[in-house]
């Protein structure tokens, strides 16, 4: 069995992978628009939404999540109740992971040692994905 994120940027998918392959290597799996549906598929797309993303895959490191834009509805709630979690090498590289994810968007905890790992820190990027960014525990560090 396989578990992975979907993730629903309500219309700001094409950004939000822009900005995960700048940030953070991402690469594009696969990628389908709503205007790619074949007419027999019964989905009609909403006026205006026929080039935003129906569906993709896309890795981030050894990891694949997949997308959509969703229903790309003004004044959808914004993604809660999960978190992804971001496991760097060493502490410079998580640092640097943790700033550009953080980059337009909101720190709920800034990078730093805490008592089971030299480097942790959580943040909301612009999408409104939630992110904890750490490095492997160290079962001989103390804060």
């Amino acid at each position: 069995m396989l578990v992975q994120p979907y993730l629903f940027f309500n219309g700001r998918c094409e950004e939000a992978l822009n900005f995960y392959r700048e940030k953070l290597g991402a690469e594009v799996l696969f990628q389908t628009h709503f205007r790619d549906a074949p007419p027999d598929s019964g989905h009609t797309p909403a006026p205006g939404t026929e080039d935003k993303i129906m569906h993709c895959t896309f890795r981030i490191g050894t990891t694949e999540l997949m997308g959509s834009d969703g229903n790309c509805e003004p004044g959808a709630d914004k993604p809660g109740g999960f978190s992804l979690s971001l496991t760097a090498d060493d502490k410079a590289s998580g640092e640097k992971l943790f700033n550009a994810l953080a980059d337009g968007g909101n720190v709920m905890m800034p990078w730093q040692p805490t008592f089971w790992t030299e480097g942790f820190g959580m943040l909301v990027d612009r999408f409104g994905i939630m992110w904890m960014v750490t490095i492997p525990h160290d079962k001989g560090y103390k804060s």
